[in-house]
């Protein structure tokens, strides 16, 4: 099992991305109370750990490249805030077939009857990504922010590029 904070980061960045990614290409004002919930400062105005973590995972996930903005509004949100082309290309490509097997639409039953471009759909990560936060495992979050984050882009390209075989 990871460190709480670790899980933390993980769901707050999963949240992070699927606001960002339900509003592409616009820019929109992403705010910690809604991916970490309501928080108030102390006396001294200072936030709680659990905010500053969530704004910390926001801040990261614009160094790591994932996401761009014009400026933060305090320590309470990211303005103007809006996926990076590398990011969109990333959550909008399918997973890793074991993955998008284990999380995403069933083989049998109703889903294996839908068209290839639904499969497809329901096998990117964004789809993962939104299946699990539904669910509200932290241990499939994590699994899956993992994959999303530190797959190496060669492996999503040769997915890509290959013919699906049946």
């Amino acid at each position: 099992m990871a460190d709480i904070h670790v899980e933390e980061f993980y769901k707050d960045a999963a949240i992070a991305l699927v606001q960002l990614y339900g509003a592409f290409p616009r820019r929109i004002n992403l705010f910690v109370e809604d991916i970490a919930g309501p928080d108030e400062p102390d006396e001294f105005g200072l936030h709680s750990k659990r905010h500053m973590a969530c704004f910390g995972a926001l801040l990261w996930l614009s160094e790591e490249g994932l996401l761009r903005y014009i400026d933060t509004i305090r320590q309470e949100a990211l303005d103007q805030a809006v996926l990076t082309r590398d990011a969109f290309i990333r959550l909008s490509a399918p997973a890793p077939q074991a993955l998008a097997r284990d999380f995403g639409a069933p083989e049998e039953g109703p889903a294996s009857a839908l068209p290839p471009s639904v499969k497809e759909d329901l096998s990117t990560h964004i789809h993962l990504i939104r299946t699990a936060l539904r669910s509200g495992n932290s241990g499939r979050i994590s699994q899956i922010m993992q994959t999303t984050f530190f797959a190496r882009s060669e492996e999503h390209t040769s997915e890509l590029q290959s013919p699906a075989t049946s």
